[in-house]
């Protein structure tokens, strides 16, 4: 079966939250039920920069709701709902047919168009009905949504204009053909037999800056707007994957679908893209979560990674503020706009609580240098890498024992600033809680990769003292970090140091993430590596983040036992870096087989109940989807399978599958590396590399 992982195509179930529809493209999105209605009481509506622009729609036909059939999926920005109006008295079908092609982005546009479903003549009255809060998208998420909220509503000819005075925000609803009393908009339609009438309502919301220009102005076909060239590049440019394993080749499918539909774009810089950690609650910038998926992308697509870098260099500490814990050098965590959030967020519109992103930020443009980067693009960014490294020697190191530390700054910051950010998500092997500041054993591998990564970039332009620096520093934590991390008794690596430098001794998934970054010592790898497969680790349908035998496990905890698909592919690539492949084949065929229950579309995590006991992965309650990284976490796979690893600097391709016997005959092609197109060949009888330049050699482990 050949499958192209861009066309477009989305073949394995609708994006929907419960019983509802969700659109999104860049940071606006909508929320509905199946009919397209939305209520303010439910966490619905239309969102634009993290405020709730339309909080009530609701459409009726001669007093009633037409009755939903189906939704149809078009892109994800786009949806076509299906209605039928209610049969009339003595009517046993019904004569109507009602049809909303609705499409977000800035805004909202939609096509309503009735068909009359008989050859005699319809008249009907239609009204839509239309109410906008401003909430933010916390207290709509939440549930916090005020009564008292007072917006004031102006019919003009064919509009309706909804403000909310003290917060400088109002929504336009232009209908074509209809006129405005109040809050609503009114149609009177009269269709002969077989007839059709349509309108065209444009969604225009101003909050405080201006109406944007409509993405999809009324008039114009909605394909040839910017998302849908934007979406048709990137299905263009995505490889595509020859394999008679349905699963694989499936997942891989929904990966593009979903990454191209969680990309944002800086309006000040319409070339820059990058990707919003998950639909729909969080379509916004997070330093740990975009700069992982970016890495897992590269072989997919460079621009994310660098527009990831560049955006999250624009936003790069630049002075101590306790409210969002800003320091110089440190790399944000959160990016949001809404009121709520910014008041959770300190006052600001960025969060910097996390010990991770900022090192994650230099290993990133260490590794893009790798897959080919533009030298200006390199040379922007290489004076915030430094300053990055900076924070990590002071701000990040708080007592100067040359290991990176967290500890929030303020109340309601983030008490834990790895990626296991839950309140208790960081634990000893008892279950009890460890005192801040804590040292997070992942985090140093970060620090040593960043370390690695910022020597090579100084070797590849010929400034070998500084190349030197760096190396030695990676060394000595390396060193430091495997004597004091290391527990010889239990044989795994603690997950952190305490506030009493004391190892905080639970195995955790962690330890996986040190594999990945090469911090662990080769001599301590094998042990490990089995901790990561053995029963209380691996559940057969992945790694889980906390042992079975520790105090703290619970299956349906958030990170204390459950399954994270990103988690999992940072693990297998770190097991297969150090040569554990059946390891690392292990996990990557227990989270693909995972994936089928889930529509092929992997989850942001699932429950770390364990394979024998449940024939089917038990989905978490609240988990994203599609969710960022779990979206990419299949990319990786596939990288770790192919282990794929460019050094375009050095003309080198290091190539050496080896892919289970399940996904042969494997083919993948359209793989960008510098300025090469790759194809590379996986079957019973060997391998082979097709495109390559002359730029690169292959070499093979």
């Amino acid at each position: 079966m050949t499958h192209p992982w861009g066309d477009g195509a989305d073949t394995t179930g609708p994006r929907t939250i419960g019983a509802g529809v969700t659109l999104v493209e860049g940071s606006t999105f909508c929320i509905s039920d199946v009919g397209g209605s939305i209520s303010p009481n439910r966490p619905e509506g239309l969102f634009v920069r993290d405020t709730r622009v339309l909080s009530h729609w609701r459409l009726t036909v001669d007093g009633t709701e037409p009755q939903p059939l189906t939704v149809r999926y078009d892109d994800p920005y786009s949806a076509t709902l299906l209605a039928r109006t209610a049969p009339r008295a003595g009517i046993a079908d019904s004569t109507a047919l009602v049809i909303v092609a609705r499409h977000v982005g800035d805004g909202m546009r939609e096509d309503l168009t009735v068909r009359n479903l008989s050859g005699a003549p319809l008249e009907c009255t239609i009204v839509l009905e239309l109410d906008a809060d401003f909430a933010d998208l916390f207290e709509v998420k939440e549930g916090r949504t005020g009564h008292d909220v007072i917006t004031a509503a102006r019919a003009m000819d064919g509009a309706v204009e909804i403000q909310r005075d003290e917060l400088d925000m109002a929504v336009t609803v232009i209908g074509s053909n209809s006129r405005a009393t109040g809050r609503e908009l009114h149609w009177d339609v009269k269709l002969p037999g077989r007839g059709e009438w349509s309108s065209c309502i444009e969604y225009l919301p101003a909050l405080g800056t201006g109406q944007a220009p409509p993405r999809y102005p009324c008039g114009t076909p909605v394909n040839r707007s910017a998302p849908a060239q934007r979406l048709r590049e990137w299905y263009a440019n995505s490889p595509t994957v020859q394999t008679d394993d349905e699963t694989l080749a499936a997942v891989l499918q929904r990966t593009v679908t979903d990454l191209g539909a969680l990309r944002i774009f800086d309006p000040d810089h319409p070339e820059r893209s990058v990707v919003a950690a998950g639909a729909p609650w969080f379509m916004a910038l997070f330093g740990r979560d975009s700069l992982l998926t970016s890495w897992m992308v590269l072989p997919l697509d460079r621009r994310l990674a660098v527009g990831t870098l560049q955006s999250l260099a624009g936003l790069q500490g630049a002075e101590v503020h306790t409210a969002t814990e800003e320091q110089p050098g440190r790399i944000p965590h959160e990016v949001r706009f809404g009121r709520a959030a910014t008041l959770l967020l300190g006052g600001g519109t960025a969060y910097y609580g996390t010990a991770d992103a900022t090192p994650l930020f230099v290993m990133l443009l260490g590794e893009l240098q790798r897959w080919g980067l533009d030298a200006g693009i390199r040379d922007e960014l290489l004076p915030h890498a430094d300053r990055a490294l900076e924070w990590i020697e002071h701000f990040g190191d708080l007592d100067g024992d040359g290991f990176v530390e967290y500890q929030r700054a303020a109340e309601h910051g983030l008490a834990n600033q790895g990626w296991k950010d839950s309140w208790d998500g960081v634990n000893f092997a008892d279950g009890t809680l460890p005192e801040a500041p804590i040292a997070l054993a992942e985090v140093q591998g970060y620090v040593y990769a960043a370390y690695r990564a910022r020597a090579t970039l100084a070797a590849g332009s010929g400034d070998h003292a500084t190349a030197e620096r760096w190396r030695v520093k990676a060394l000595q934590l390396k060193t430091a970090f495997n004597e004091a991390f290391w527990l010889p008794e239990q044989g795994w690596f603690a997950i952190g140091l305490d506030r009493d430098k004391r190892p905080i001794d639970a195995l955790t998934s962690n330890i996986g993430h040190c594999l990945w970054t090469g911090i662990i010592d080769d001599d301590k790898a094998e042990r490990v590596a089995d901790h990561l497969l053995s029963p209380e680790m691996f559940s057969g349908w992945g790694i889980r983040t906390l042992a079975t035998s520790m105090g703290a496990y619970n299956p349906v905890s958030y990170h204390n036992g459950s399954i994270w698909p990103h988690d999992n592919a940072i693990c297998a690539a770190g097991l297969m870096r150090y040569g554990y492949t059946e390891h690392a084949n292990r996990v990557v065929s227990a989270v693909l087989d995972a994936s089928t229950r889930f529509g092929y579309r992997l989850p942001e995590l699932f429950c770390g109940f364990d394979r024998v006991e449940f024939d089917i992965p038990v989905p978490y309650p609240t988990s994203c989807s599609p969710q960022a990284w779990a979206a990419a976490a299949p990319l990786l796979f596939l990288r770790t399978l192919l282990r794929l690893e460019p050094s375009v600097p050095e003309g080198v391709l290091s190539v050496a599958p080896v892919v289970p016997a399940r996904y042969l005959p494997l083919r993948v092609s359209g793989l960008r590396v510098g300025s090469d197109v790759l194809t590379v060949s996986v079957d019973t009888e060997g391998w082979q590399v097709r495109g390559l330049s002359g730029d690169l050699r292959r070499t093979e482990d």
